[in-house]
């Protein structure tokens, strides 16, 4: 019986005893009963004490069965920057860890020396097995694929502790982590460089093998391109033409060299680009293709209506700021008039002047 039961049989043999006491009191019970009711109390427990004792039998208990068993006795060491190897030749991890044991119960009679040593070379075999398996670009990556690898505790290969590795810290030497970031820049640009010469090359397919394939084909590209303008279309067609047979480097067709203007040949015969007018020849002035809309407009020399025109014209020019102009326009469609040495005549215009007062 343990203590515990010892204690409880004691305490419900006393309160036993006061409720019997106060019944007998209550009761009135005669003198004769009160021994009885004693040698109860103490008869009782005693029988209990003396059964639990044979049910659990009469084996001692040794004073080394009481004591606890000895708490696990724990070391740690800690390794910095161990070089470890990758999947890369020449990129090795550095591995920085704290390295916990405890040992366990010697098979033979052998001491074990270095504990720490035994130790660290198992967790180190443990994360080599898993760095030289894997790429030295994501160093953290690793890092926590190690933690997790050499959070339990194993046995050594000699059966001698277990071990295990907590604060894992896994980098790459400086210099080694900017090569990696410059080859890695250089593969993104290979990749966007790779990307941009295929478009270019595709587009070079797409433009030679399907719109420059002939002057056809062109020009329905061309008018797909201009929203349906036929008029634009058909006023470039000899542009077209010239294109296509550039590309396809052939002649143009002869059917369609009534549409390039001012095509001319040389002596052997060859089809050359239209004259580029001589930089010394003088370009039209706006009063020269002003001239050219009266003459279309059938406003003839003589007529009022081209000096009306020239002053209007050149009013609005000069709210443009094209002051040159408008006296260009002036001088040529209405002239000064010229006064003559006889005071007595009236004034005379030339040119234009005289032509519009004979009228």
């Amino acid at each position: 019986m343990t203590t515990g039961c010892k204690t409880t049989t004691i305490f419900l043999t006393i309160l036993c005893g006061l409720l019997l006491t106060i019944l007998g009191l209550t009761q009135k019970w005669p003198v004769y009963a009160w021994p009885i009711l004693a040698v109860l109390l103490v008869a009782v427990p005693a029988a209990a004490f003396r059964l639990a004792a044979v049910r659990r039998g009469s084996l001692p208990v040794d004073v080394e069965e009481q004591r606890t068993a000895p708490p696990v006795e724990r070391r740690e060491y800690h390794v910095s920057r161990v070089a470890l190897p990758s999947h890369w030749a020449d990129y090795d991890f550095l591995f920085s860890a704290t390295v916990r044991w405890y040992p366990l119960e010697a098979a033979g009679d052998e001491p074990l020396l270095s504990p720490a040593g035994l130790a660290v070379e198992t967790v180190l075999n443990r994360a080599r097995e898993i760095t030289e398996q894997r790429a030295p670009g994501r160093p953290s990556l690793v890092q926590h694929e190690l933690s997790g690898a050499l959070s339990s505790m194993r046995p050594d290969p000699t059966g001698q502790l277990h071990v295990m590795a907590e604060d894992i810290v896994l980098v790459l030497r400086e210099h080694d982590q900017e090569r990696l970031d410059k080859l890695a820049e250089v593969r993104k640009d290979e990749a966007v460089w790779e990307h941009q010469r295929k478009y270019e090359q595709s587009k070079r397919e797409y433009l030679s093998e399907d719109v420059l394939k002939n002057t056809g084909s062109a020009v329905v590209w061309w008018l797909a391109q201009n929203d349906n303008h036929v008029e634009r279309t058909v006023a470039d067609l000899g542009l077209l033409a010239q294109l296509t047979s550039a590309a396809n480097d052939t002649d143009v067709p002869e059917q369609l060299r009534n549409f390039i203007p001012q095509l001319h040949s040389d002596p052997n015969g060859l089809d050359l680009l239209p004259e580029q007018p001589a930089a010394s020849e003088a370009q039209p002035s706006a009063a020269d293709h002003f001239e050219v809309f009266l003459d279309s407009m059938g406003f003839t020399d003589g007529d009022v209506r081209r000096t009306i025109l020239a002053k209007q014209i050149a009013d609005v020019i000069r709210t443009q700021d094209q002051h040159e102009t408008a006296e260009d326009l002036l001088r040529r469609f209405d002239p000064p008039m010229i006064l003559t040495s006889d005071d007595d005549e009236p004034p005379t215009r030339t040119d234009e002047g005289e032509k519009n007062n004979g009228q």
